[in-house]
């Protein structure tokens, strides 16, 4: 696959819904379903798979795909009076052929700019106009990299207020296996205890049960260890304070239509967001969420590395 040239095609995917496949020189690939401006896979120059997408997975709109990286907009879960996440998972973006400049991006060569408006329609679910932007982009070794850009654009001067998250899948061997660092002595909000605070103790986090929790003020990065894969993920953020955590565990996994009984020991959700302080905008103003995913080879814990120089190491 090495030496190939970057490409960006667009083209159809399951069900005949339009996709585009990102490519990078070194084999490295990204696909992004324009349904729900969805990033369903996200391959190593090795064609390793480090999404995960449930083989039950339904693509069919406005049901949400099931695993890889769902955009969480304008609300996320059921904090608010909107669908569970909010809708820009169950819209039809556009690809966005004259975007503004992008401040840092030049060198990303292979790259998609998406955008999403409201319609007529959508007024009557949130009555506010704005544009979201979202360019997925693979960087220099296959680095991920999702950047959404939010503008108000009501022409009322009425400002609105969302929350956010990248409610991203990653494919582990074992759940059982994987260990997330960087979340340590934080404070959470525990989903499955009617929001009740806590704070994390101990080491890194591992997994025994079913999780859905939402870290408040997390640092920049977080890695997620897969053991058995010799495997780290490096999740890098910029204006997402929160993080949640979730697997559904046995229980919960069976009870999903489309997700399989079993899938759970194979996934894990560590999602870069923004929940516990909504974000408000004015009129014209905007706000931008980026959040860059890294796999790099284990022995990399997120306080001592450099990952760049596990990379080239």
């Amino acid at each position: 696959m090495a030496g190939e040239k970057p490409s960006v095609e667009l083209c159809k995917g399951v069900n005949g819904l339009d996709k585009v496949v990102l490519r990078d020189a070194l084999g490295s690939s990204a696909e992004v379903y324009l349904f729900g401006g969805h990033v369903t896979s996200w391959r190593t120059d090795h064609r390793d798979e480090l999404l995960f997408v449930s083989n039950k997975a339904i693509f069919k709109p406005p049901k949400a795909i099931r695993g890889g990286i769902p955009i969480c907009f304008p609300q996320f879960s059921s904090h608010g009076n909107l669908e569970q996440h909010g809708f820009a998972r169950n819209k039809f973006w556009s690809i966005d052929t004259d975007p503004p400049p992008f401040p840092s991006d030049s060198s990303n060569k292979t790259f998609v700019d998406l955008i999403l408006k409201p319609t007529d329609d959508d007024f009557k679910i949130w009555p506010h106009s704005y544009e979201f932007r979202l360019r997925v982009a693979l960087g220099l070794g296959g680095d991920l990299m999702l950047t959404s850009r939010i503008r108000n654009t009501n022409a009322d001067g009425k400002p609105f207020s969302f929350t956010f998250a990248y409610h991203t899948y990653f494919s582990v061997s074992d759940i059982s296996e994987v260990r997330v660092e960087g979340l340590e002595t934080l404070d959470y909000l525990d989903n499955l205890k009617e929001r009740e605070r806590f704070t994390e103790q101990g080491d890194a986090i591992t997994f025994e049960s079913g999780v859905d929790k939402i870290y408040l003020s997390t640092p920049t990065k977080i890695a997620i260890i897969d053991h058995e894969k010799k495997r780290t993920f490096v999740l890098r953020k910029d204006g997402l304070p929160d993080a949640v955590v979730w697997n559904p565990w046995d229980r919960k996994a069976k009870a999903m239509p489309d997700f399989g009984d079993d899938e759970y020991k194979h996934m894990l959700c560590v999602e870069a967001a923004a929940i516990e302080k909504p974000i408000t905008l004015k009129p014209g103003e905007e706000w931008k969420g980026r959040l860059e995913l890294s796999a790099v080879p284990s022995s990399y814990c997120s306080g001592q590395l450099d990952p760049r120089k596990v990379l080239q190491g």
